[in-house]
């Protein structure tokens, strides 16, 4: 299977796909600009409107589009060099709210040992338990949650974007050595102050955390569902498995179907699995590359998995439900040990 995954990563090289993507990050990143513009100009327009929520919600939108751009800066994907691209990255991510030394060394972890237990930092208890061990530590008002985190995961994104910002802060004011923590703390001051100065004297107070509101539940709702198909809810990996990089890669990874409007819904997070096998693959060629692993996987009998938007969301709140059955009192479920996820 290496020697294989050696073959097919040379196609993908003699046919372009790593190539770098210049005018098409050029002109996303002048589309961001004129939203912003855009929602800026109609902030101001507007005044004391509670059509101020509009503009809110378009901001957690554009945030949200700002923050694939940090994600493929810090893959390498869009600039020539490394350190040109984690500047990109660093300005980006601090622009809207996050740390790019804690977010880097946290996705760094997940591509490298995507859902293994006790390696993959993306399936560690945070209010929502992806293992039935975790789960079954759940104590107190957590408890009841992971009972229900399955219904309940949709409603929790909307608090998300703000545990975004206090996981960032947290990790920038710690103690040891952070790097870049004074140059992403002043960009994340200065993001802050240019939100928030002129919404409270612009907007009535109660409306401008109205606003606030809608802007963080809107950005944290569309960062968690678009993060949250790609390996939730597909195979975990014991801590002591040995699987080759492709298969480990491939097989807890989940692709979304539809073409360029999933491309632009979800920042290219909709190929996950070429994402994966190609993390500085730009994010125009993933489409390309989907054709060629697809065929190989079919080659060596690896299973390749592709479901629509709507589907994987149901697949993750089943698998969240059945993961949460480890919280419930054996007493109210007997029967419980019989629906534990494989």
């Amino acid at each position: 299977m290496a020697r294989a995954y050696t073959q097919v990563s040379q196609v993908v090289r003699e046919t372009g796909l790593l190539r770098r993507a210049h005018v098409f990050y050029a002109l996303v990143g002048a589309g961001i600009l004129v939203a912003l513009g855009g929602a800026v100009t109609g902030f101001l327009l507007l005044g004391d409107s509670w059509f101020q929520l509009l503009i809110a919600a378009a901001l957690g939108v554009i945030f949200t589009q700002v923050a694939f751009l940090a994600h493929e800066a810090a893959h390498r994907q869009i600039l020539t060099s490394g350190p040109a691209n984690d500047r990109l990255a660093r300005i980006l991510a601090g622009s809207i709210g996050m740390s790019y030394s804690w977010w880097d060394s946290k996705h760094s972890r997940h591509h490298a040992n995507p859902n293994r237990v006790g390696k993959d930092p993306d399936i560690e208890v945070d209010t929502v338990s992806f293992l039935e061990e975790d789960a079954a530590k759940a104590r107190g008002p957590l408890r009841f949650i992971t009972r229900h985190q399955g219904w309940l995961f949709f409603p929790l994104l909307t608090l998300e974007g703000l545990n975004l910002h206090r996981l960032s802060l947290t990790h920038l004011l710690s103690r040891g050595p952070v790097k870049g923590r004074w140059t992403e703390l002043s960009i994340i001051a200065a993001r802050f102050a240019v939100l928030l100065v002129p919404l409270f004297l612009l907007l009535p107070v109660g409306m401008a955390f109205a606003f606030l509101g809608v802007q963080m539940a809107v950005f944290g709702v569309y960062m968690g569902a678009s993060f949250a198909p790609n390996h939730k809810g597909m195979p975990v990996i014991a801590p002591d498995a040995r699987l080759d990089f492709f298969s480990k890669q491939v097989r807890t990874s989940r692709n979304i179907a539809g073409g360029w409007w999933a491309t632009w819904l979800m920042g290219g997070l909709n190929y996950q699995v070429e994402h994966h096998l190609f993390p500085s693959m730009p994010r125009p060629h993933l489409a390309q590359a989907r054709e060629i692993v697809r065929d190989f996987c079919a080659t060596n009998d690896v299973p390749y998995t592709e479901t629509s938007l709507l589907r994987s969301y149901g697949i993750v709140i089943d698998y969240l439900n059945r993961v949460g059955l480890a919280a419930r009192d054996p007493f109210d479920c007997p029967m419980a040990s019989q629906y534990r996820p494989a």
